[in-house]
């Protein structure tokens, strides 16, 4: 296991914890995610270079975005990635505009997921006028980008 695999399973079961983390998975190259920022915890690093139980606190991730000696950009994209997966206020008027196109793209798929759209279920009519549910059938609203494949 790595220390993307230990973020991901902190994270599994919260889909807005999930989308905030592969955000920082998948942007500016994995290192908003990485241990040494200030908001990434991890309780030890085995010699095989292992993060055990490592959590992100996205509070923390959104106070040094708008303390810290980040580029507009970065600023914009991190607070997205805090306010989704936390409770952290943002003005989608003034950080959505400022996002280039790759950033917006990985947002665009990281709502669709936080909304569980890769989990929605569709409903079929039959001939007989009954319905039937197809849980899990549809596919997400906006997919992860494969061109930013997550480290």
């Amino acid at each position: 296991m790595t220390h993307e695999d230990d973020l991901r399973s902190w994270a599994k079961g919260s889909y807005t914890s999930e989308a905030g983390t592969e955000l920082l998975l998948r942007a500016f190259g994995g290192r908003y995610a990485a241990v040494g920022n200030p908001w990434v915890h991890a309780s030890g690093i085995t010699p095989e270079g292992y993060t055990e139980n490592a959590w992100i606190d996205f509070e923390a991730l959104g106070e040094h975005a708008n303390n810290g000696p980040y580029s507009g950009g970065e600023r914009r994209f991190l607070l997205l990635a805090a306010s989704l997966a936390e409770d952290v206020p943002v003005v989608l008027s003034e950080v959505v505009p400022g996002l280039d196109r790759q950033n917006l793209d990985l947002v665009l798929a990281a709502i669709a997921h936080a909304g569980g759209s890769h989990q929605h279920s569709d409903i079929d009519e039959n001939d007989d006028g009954s319905m039937t549910l197809r849980p899990g059938y549809l596919d997400s609203l906006h997919p992860w980008p494969r061109s930013l494949r997550a480290v």
